[in-house]
């Protein structure tokens, strides 16, 4: 019996709670004993954390015989500082009631200096941090000393990061941490994962799957959830901001004790709380938390919550991972939730208990969103979770942790090689590869090894690497990290007239001679110069939509889960009136997408012709494709006029009709236009940028300033410039382009797409707008109204395209199947 194992000290902590250990929690300590590597599934509120740090506390146990001596035990490594706040509160109190002589600190960026320093010589027992801080530590020559006794390290929420370029900051880290001390044992947890093979093997040295024991956790109480409804009014057929709702939900948070709304964006967050704000008639202590507010405003929130003074918080994903609130009673989801497990984690703030059920609330801003909202709900229902895949680990992240290597000792290339190699997510670097990587971390690079301030390493006769100067391992250490600002772009005229910012990445997507609509104008873009977008009034309409914000991805799974609800019209029957007649009249008049098809609708309106494609590939591969459509319409005299898209269509309109889409979409648009078009936009440059400063090559910060977020994009662009004239080939334009067609377009989303419509393609034109078009055609032109009249203006324009698409007049209806 793995329960067998659990000291006294431990067992009588729990037991004088009346609590038992639960199976999960003995089987992490069951595999630790075993000498095994463990990966947790396990729900929220199982006591996954506590789970992670039950060999820990055995350790420590007088029962168990001789104590540890002093020195770093375990290492706990988190996506989040205030998870690691969190987690120290959580922890400090059952050691000293269990009597164990554990210290516990924090280290992250917020830690004191001194106090930094003193944990180098005289470490905890126990040390919380995070993916940059621990790489830091490791860039130390001390770093030997101080991890050599090291027994364990707990990566904790897993799944929020292990997939993207912090997650490869960790692989790197766990890599060198098994070199210092070849007997630590690694655990992971997560609430959350939907392919644990996949983490298993990011997690075991060398990919080694089955030295990482899979522990799944006790089941809980299954979570409550429902999906709000307007009380006296249809479901919206646009917009995503939900406002609707809010005399509703400010009832709901008159009900509860305490009620946690969450967000998808930022601005979504800022605009909801001002709504209930404005509905606050009780004066009821409603806050807002999100990462663009300062440190001490987050804190003064977190404080609030953790002391049970707040009766709703309206939060974004600064608050999704597992901090402890406790006694919230209802989580309410604005707008659609984008995936089943980023619901799960979100309902999981609900309560945080595993015996009770937790509540949680959807509330969908149009028609489309109730279907992505039912099919999250039955998602969660059956217990399934989706995630982001894996993929090779980033040649930017590998060079800086290099760097970070030199900075603690000279390194041998060949052990520095293997130890890489040990991480799954670097397995594929080769002897090439890995040379490319010292070169440019010696030189910069074949075009930039002239100037003295790229040569940082270098290589005596041995294959022994050493730091250049010492004053570059000061000069890591101030830059090191992996998360790059995204900055905010300047709209001017060329007199120098502003009209005011949009978020870089819609910026970046533009061309010289694109034209996009901006605070009401018609505007075309003359060059982007530093952090200014220069433009001078467009002779024609826009083309190109303005930027609304930064939204997260719709999952591929919950994206197939709605084209399911589509097809499935024995369900229907589930569906509120209005929803089930949406869809009957589409179903009458036209088609429904399928999961194995694309369907395209082609019909006049308002004097243009337009052609909606319902890809459910989510906003960014549309708002790709809207590029990409667009710009094959122009050079086949096709004359278009704009389009629009959100998560499950695009809409694009113009002059002439679009009577085969087929040749719009052939694959051979990813080695055409689609190349043509991040060059020559600025994707290509803003994705240089980031690997330029993860990489080290060049500096945010010196000692005694830092660089502007212009100074820092002077310089990318200079070397940019340099680089794709005289080194095309250059490592960090290969990493560029890896994030351009990964991160800011969802290439590989965008290629299935286009493969479908090559095999299975289905369109039909109709003599006039079909009711599925009209969540996607109610927003165009809708960036250009004056902020107050986008909803009045919005619903006048829903009721005219409705009127239109749910009409059941006899009409001619063509379908070519492809």
């Amino acid at each position: 019996m793995t329960e067998a194992l659990v000291p006294p000290e431990i067992a009588d902590w729990f037991a004088g709670r009346g609590w038992r250990v639960r199976r999960h929690q003995a089987e992490m300590l069951a595999a630790s004993e075993a000498g095994r590597h463990a990966l947790l599934v396990a729900d929220t509120g199982a006591g996954k954390t506590l789970a992670g740090f039950m060999p820990t506390l055995a350790d420590f146990c007088a029962s168990r015989g001789e104590l540890p001596g002093d020195g770093l035990h375990t290492l706990y490594v988190s996506p989040l500082k205030a998870l690691a706040h969190d987690v120290q509160r959580n922890l400090v109190a059952p050691v000293e009631e269990m009597g164990l002589p554990i210290r516990i600190e924090t280290r992250s960026g917020d830690t004191p200096s001194d106090r930094k320093k003193r944990q180098r010589s005289r470490p905890p027992h126990v040390l919380l941090t995070t993916p940059e801080s621990l790489s830091l530590l490791l860039s130390y020559p001390d770093s030997f000393e101080l991890f050599k006794g090291l027994k364990r390290v707990v990566v904790d929420e897993v799944h929020a990061f292990a997939t993207g370029k912090r997650g490869d900051l960790l692989a790197l880290a766990l890599s060198r941490l098994q070199a210092i001390a070849p007997e630590m044992q690694r655990a992971a947890l997560s609430a959350t994962v939907a392919d644990p093979e996949g983490f298993r093997g990011w997690l075991a040295p060398w990919g080694e799957i089955d030295s990482v024991k899979l522990v799944a956790g006790e089941k809980g109480a299954a979570p409550e959830v429902e999906i709000l409804l307007p009380v006296e009014a249809i479901v919206p057929w646009g917009g995503h901001a939900a406002v609707w709702a809010i005399p509703q939900l400010y009832e709901i948070i008159r009900r509860n004790q305490t009620t946690l709304v969450f967000t998808n964006t930022r601005f979504l967050a800022e605009l909801i709380f001002q709504q209930l704000w404005d509905a606050n008639d009780d004066n009821l202590p409603i806050a807002i938390h999100h990462g663009s507010l300062s440190k001490e405003a987050r804190r003064k929130v977190e404080g609030a919550m953790a002391r049970g003074e707040l009766r709703a918080l309206v939060a974004t994903a600064s608050l999704d991972l597992g901090v402890d609130w406790g006694d919230i009673d209802c989580v309410v989801q604005m707008g659609a939730p984008k995936g089943s497990s980023r619901l799960l984690q979100r309902i999981g703030r609900a309560n945080h208990r595993l015996d009770q059920p937790s509540r949680a609330l959807l509330v969908p801003g149009n028609r489309f969103e109730f279907l992505e909202a039912q099919a999250a709900k039955d998602a969660v229902d059956q217990g399934k979770r989706d995630g982001e895949d894996f993929r090779p680990g980033g040649l930017d992240v590998l060079a800086q942790h290099v760097m970070a290597c030199a900075c603690a000792a000279p390194f041998d290339e060949r052990a520095l090689m293997a130890e890489v190699r040990s991480s799954l997510a670097y397995a594929w670097v080769d002897e090439t590869v890995w040379n490319r990587v010292l070169t440019f971390v010696a030189t910069g690079g074949y075009a930039l090894k002239a100037y003295d301030k790229f040569k940082r390493i270098v290589r005596d006769n041995a294959g022994t690497w050493r730091l250049t100067h010492p004053e570059h391992a000061q000069r890591h250490r101030m830059n090191a990290g992996i998360i790059v600002d995204s900055e905010m772009i300047e709209i001017r005229f060329r007199n120098g007239r502003s009209l005011g910012k949009v978020e870089e990445q819609f910026a970046a997507s533009l061309r010289n001679g694109d034209t996009f609509r901006f605070a009401g104008m018609d505007l075309e873009v003359e060059s982007f110069r530093d952090l200014d977008l220069i433009v001078r009034a467009a002779k024609r309409s826009a083309v190109i939509p303005s930027y609304m914000g930064l939204r997260l991805p719709l999952t591929t799974h919950l994206a197939d889960r709605v084209r399911e609800l589509l097809v499935d019209r024995a369900g229907w029957s589930r569906f509120p009136d209005d929803v089930r007649e949406w869809l009957e009249v589409q179903d009458w008049r036209s088609q429904l997408p399928g999961p194995e098809n694309l369907l395209v609708e082609s019909f006049p309106h308002g004097g243009r012709h337009y052609t909606a494609y319902y890809t459910f590939a989510g906003w960014n591969a549309n708002q790709a494709l809207g590029m990409l459509v667009t710009k094959r319409m122009e050079e086949r005299g096709m004359l278009p006029g704009g389009f629009v898209a959100n998560d499950y269509s695009l809409a694009v309109w113009g002059l002439k009709p679009v009577e085969d889409p087929a040749p719009l979409l052939s694959p051979d648009m990813l080695t055409h236009e689609f190349i043509e078009w991040v060059t020559e936009s600025h994707l290509l440059r803003r994705a240089f940028r980031e690997v330029a400063v993860i990489s080290g090559l060049v500096e945010r910060q010196h000692p005694g300033k830092r660089k502007s977020g212009k100074q820092v994009t002077f310089s990318t662009d200079l070397i940019y410039d340099v680089l794709r004239k005289y080194e095309p080939d250059h490592l960090l334009i290969e990493a560029a382009w890896a994030d351009a067609r990964a991160r800011m377009t969802d290439i590989g989303r965008l290629g299935d797409l286009l493969d479908t419509a090559a095999e299975r393609l289905v369109h039909v034109t109709l003599e006039r707008v079909s009711p599925l078009a009209v969540p996607v055609m109610v927003m165009i032109g809708r960036e250009s109204l004056p902020q107050g009249a986008a909803d009045d203006e919005l619903l006048l324009e829903a009721e005219t395209l409705a009127g239109a698409a749910m009409g059941t007049g006899q009409e001619r209806v063509q379908v070519d199947e492809d």
